[in-house]
């Protein structure tokens, strides 16, 4: 079986009418499109590729039917607990493990090198080359965040990044972009899982906008917390002066569900 949000959602074209409420309705729709649970018991068993999630003793399959099986026993237990968590409907929304995981045995083995390259990708215009001119409160506030990582990635795998005031386009090195590329490829390219490894690392790079960022997280030298408060300084800045709406705080803690998972992957394959 395979559960994924495209096989679930439905195009439901609803016209206004008297007591028409779009948010209510997209809401009712939503669940009445999502599967109803049915299974009982959710376990992990161990096969030739892994350790493979199982419902009532059968195994989930990705949506292109390739068997959900991960090299760590840890992670196939976290993969189990969100199956388990799903209560009178399965909803892939609130199973970021299971999406990242599909995604990585369904596509991302097909396209290692050109997710590896998009990743590279970013760093050529990464969010902690871009700096603030003023005021201080946020320059300082952007270097005490990102001056650090910046440091490691320059010492430990010899890319040094150009910085730039404002938001015009700064090209990097060629010599910093290919070593960073190099160090991707490595990362990449060795251990187990390496599908689901790139694609936890693709994740984590889109969602801060910071392909140095999520190589620091990759390799162990942040965590997922520290990762996530870099990615926000400029955002965490503009909370403190204006405040926040409730819209952006649900998505960034939507946002941020995913970035948990991505890490968890992350750490789980190291």
């Amino acid at each position: 079986m395979s559960i994924m949000p495209n096989d679930l959602e439905k195009d439901l074209m609803p016209q206004p009418g008297e007591g028409f409420d779009p948010i209510e309705l997209a809401r009712r729709d939503l669940k009445s499109s999502l599967p109803k649970r049915f299974y009982k018991e959710v376990t992990v068993g161990q096969a030739d590729d892994g350790f493979r999630v199982l419902l009532d003793g059968r195994p989930v399959r990705t949506p292109s039917r390739n068997f959900l099986a991960v090299p760590s026993e840890p992670l196939a237990q976290a993969l189990a607990e969100e199956w388990a968590a799903q209560v009178k409907h399965i909803d892939p929304g609130c199973m970021p493990l299971t999406r990242i995981l599909n995604s990585a045995l369904d596509g991302v083995a097909r396209e290692m090198a050109a997710v590896a390259a998009d990743v590279v990708k970013y760093a050529g215009s990464d969010l902690l080359c871009y700096r603030a001119g003023e005021p201080e409160s946020l320059v300082s506030d952007q270097s005490r965040s990102w001056d650090p990582v910046l440091a490691w990635v320059r010492e430990t795998h010899g890319s040094h990044f150009m910085l730039a005031e404002g938001v015009v386009f700064v090209e990097q090195p060629q010599p910093a972009m290919a070593a960073f590329a190099k160090a991707v490829e490595a990362f990449a390219g060795q251990g187990a899982g390496l599908p689901m490894r790139l694609a936890a690392l693709h994740v984590a790079t889109t969602l801060t906008g910071s392909a140095i960022l999520s190589l620091a997280l990759a390799c162990g030298h942040l965590d997922a917390e520290a990762a996530w408060a870099a990615a926000h300084v400029d955002e965490d800045y503009q909370i403190r002066q204006w405040g926040e709406d409730s819209e952006a705080q649900e998505r960034r803690a939507r946002r941020w569900l995913d970035m948990q998972a991505a890490a968890q992957i992350l750490q789980a394959l190291r």
